[in-house]
């Protein structure tokens, strides 16, 4: 599995009252909606050019709070600029942190910060641009999963190990955030080999662990996976990524690839903290919908919005 670098443009645009910017309902989804995110852009140029149809069916997305995924050029602004208009809406932002040294195994979405000090350094930034305001952050997708499958060269190992340990920390001592650390998906082979490498990465100082993060396994299996693992790592909640996996993983083609813009998925369960299970504490779109996986079956590079790819998401979600 791979996933992707997301970086959100922070730019005004013209006919903001025709974009779904309105908060969901606290009660149910604390999370900060963008106004300004690629599908309410989408839904804007397709009003533009009179196309209604397609601007409702983008607008299933464009209406709810999704990941900002945290570059790594200017992540004291960005962490400050997310988390700021989140506080004005009276609403947390939810954040993303992807730049693990030896991120993504040289993969699509290889990169990451270029040594472990270049790494904290970012990571300090974040929390700096955070300060006091109110987040939930997902931190690092796949970095322990990497470990567990070898895919990480084991030279790095401990200072991958060294370095969440070290995020968890920062982070933990602002006072309104709350971190997930990433624990792979349901599809995973082997789950009883992670409880020791997230101890070893600092999950006892985290709230809990993220599970599915762009993948496209039920919720059912998710929860299935995410209780089986919580027992194993003292009870910590969990966070479900249900932003694609409402028709469930694609099982057709190379295995390798069934993650990377598979066709004929939906848009999951939409991001709430009502779960109805005292230890999910929120469904949250952490993949934002209709940005590509990677150059694969015809999508354009890592992170880079895909409108046909959003339309068929939409149109197969009821």
């Amino acid at each position: 599995m791979g996933v992707v670098l997301l970086v959100a443009g922070c730019s005004s645009a013209d006919g903001e009252g025709d974009r779904p910017a309105a908060q969901q309902p606290k009660a149910t989804d604390p999370y900060w909606v963008n106004p300004e995110g690629n599908a309410a852009k989408q839904v804007a140029s397709y009003l533009d050019d009179g196309d209604t149809t397609r601007a409702e069916l983008i607008k299933k997305i464009a209406a709810q709070p999704v990941g900002e995924w945290i570059g790594p050029e200017d992540p004291e602004g960005e962490a400050k600029r997310y988390t700021e208009a989140a506080e004005k809406a009276d609403r947390d932002a939810l954040l993303v942190l992807y730049n693990i040294p030896h991120r993504d195994c040289g993969q699509f979405s290889k990169g990451g910060a270029s040594d472990g000090d270049a790494y904290r350094a970012w990571v300090d930034k974040v929390a700096e641009g955070i300060g006091d305001r109110r987040a939930t952050v997902v931190l690092e997708p796949d970095a322990v999963l990497h470990l567990v499958d070898g895919c990480t060269p084991q030279q790095y190992h401990q200072e991958r190990y060294d370095l969440l340990k070290g995020a968890i920390e920062r982070l933990k001592r602002l006072p309104a955030t709350k971190v997930y650390l990433d624990a792979g998906n349901a599809g995973w082979a082997n789950p009883d080999s992670l409880p020791g490498p997230l101890r070893r990465a600092g999950i006892d100082g985290a709230d809990g662990f993220a599970v599915n993060v762009s993948n496209f396994q039920t919720t059912e299996a998710s929860k299935d996976f995410g209780h089986a693992l919580s027992a194993k790592v003292g009870g910590k909640h969990y966070v479900i990524d249900t932003s694609r996996n409402g028709n469930g993983p694609y099982t057709g083609g190379d295995p390798k690839e069934n993650w990377c813009n598979p066709p004929g998925r939906a848009l999951g369960e939409e991001p709430t903290t009502k779960t109805g299970d005292p230890l999910v504490d929120a469904y949250l779109w952490v993949k934002r919908p209709g940005e590509s996986d990677g150059d694969c079956k015809g999508g354009p590079k890592a992170g880079d919005w895909y409108p046909e790819y959003a339309l068929e998401l939409a149109r197969n979600t009821e």
